[in-house]
């Protein structure tokens, strides 16, 4: 088992805040020579780390604490009438398990994804290299979920199966299905999924009260956040 104490962290130069453009925002980094173990990232999950590609970060900025990490605690979640409406919407879906691989159809997806919902992100305009350096990766605990309506893949969220909870990476999904709202789904899914698993959570990143893009993640109640290193629970 890796000792924290022992690991190497890396902070980068202060730069605009993709978030908030008016902070100025820091990253610490786990050294990039550590290998990623299942133990050791999943302890930093408590700490508030998350995974891109084949980093573990988390904000260290100077003036701002705005992004909170957090998480549901899935055996005491119970999905509100909304919610059950929207798994009822998707009950024709059918879902598989993946290795994280590339491969086309993933990525025509994921492009299409980007240039119609996000062209305004850090993300745009989508390239092979950009798919693979963030989603392909050789991780054991890495997951692609396939969510298909009949033989059309719909959506694909990117999980990452962790000692202490599943880790809601990226999910991306045909925008033409809007109706049925399905970043949702796949939240509610892997609370399910989760469950199944017999682990005590999933980790939604991080929640920014001021962003609107990330209010819906207070929409799944309990939702604990890390505040001051301890993880509060929002009835």
């Amino acid at each position: 088992m890796t000792n924290l104490a022992q690991l190497k962290f890396f902070a980068t130069q202060p730069h605009t805040c993709s978030y908030l453009p008016e902070e100025r925002a820091t990253t610490l980094f786990l050294d990039p020579q550590q290998s990623i173990d299942l133990t050791t990232y999943s302890r930093l999950s408590d700490l508030g780390f998350r995974r891109s590609g084949d980093h573990l970060y988390r904000p260290h900025c100077e003036r701002c604490s705005a992004c909170i990490a957090a998480r549901i605690p899935v055996d005491r979640f119970t999905p509100n009438k909304q919610q059950k409406r929207i798994l009822r919407r998707n009950q024709d879906i059918r879902i598989s398990e993946h290795h994280a691989v590339f491969n086309e159809e993933h990525y025509a997806l994921f492009a299409r994804y980007i240039e119609q919902r996000h062209a305004d992100g850090d993300m745009y305009p989508p390239s092979r290299e950009q798919f693979e350096s963030f989603l392909v990766r050789d991780h054991s605990f890495t997951r692609f979920f396939e969510f298909r309506l009949e033989e059309q893949l719909i959506a694909v969220a990117v999980t990452d199966i962790m000692e202490n909870g599943l880790s809601a990476v990226y999910t991306y999904f045909a925008p033409e299905h809007e109706r049925r709202s399905l970043g949702r789904f796949a939240i509610l899914w892997q609370v399910e999924e989760a469950r199944r698993r017999q682990l005590p959570a999933l980790y939604l990143g991080y929640w920014i009260k001021q962003c609107r893009k990330m209010n819906y993640k207070t929409e799944y109640r309990p939702l604990e956040m890390l505040v001051n290193q301890r993880w509060v629970a929002i009835s």
